[in-house]
């Protein structure tokens, strides 16, 4: 199946309620849909060789990026860098809704993980 060139990415995010739901994979970028419940986290990670950016679409939130705790709201953008220890917190009585691009890839194409205990494996 071709992946789709042109899609209404605010749309989908507001409609998902997937922990992590690939969307498109190129070469050297892939978007992801996220959802995080009430008081869910993401968990400490780092990507080495990755950059990251998140663009927050629904909800209350709070960035983790090396320690450092800043509030995430509809409208907000983070980059992190390659090797950045970071976290994102639901912070919020609503899902967190997020579009994050990895570049590159992260996850195999097509990747849906329902919830995150299905992501952890």
């Amino acid at each position: 199946m071709e992946e789709p060139h042109a899609v209404d990415i605010l749309a989908m995010a507001r409609d998902s309620d997937d922990f992590r739901r690939v969307v498109t994979t190129g070469a050297h970028l892939q978007v992801v849909l996220m959802t995080l419940q009430p008081g869910e986290a993401i968990g400490a990670e780092t990507h080495e060789g990755h950059d990251q950016l998140l663009y927050f679409v629904e909800g209350e939130g709070e960035a983790v990026l090396d320690g450092e705790r800043s509030p995430v709201a509809p409208g907000d953008l983070v980059l992190v860098h390659a090797g950045v220890l970071h976290d994102f917190v639901n912070t919020g009585d609503t899902p967190l809704r997020l579009v994050t691009a990895y570049a590159p890839p992260e996850h195999p194409p097509g990747t849906v993980h329902p919830s995150k205990p299905d992501a952890a494996g």
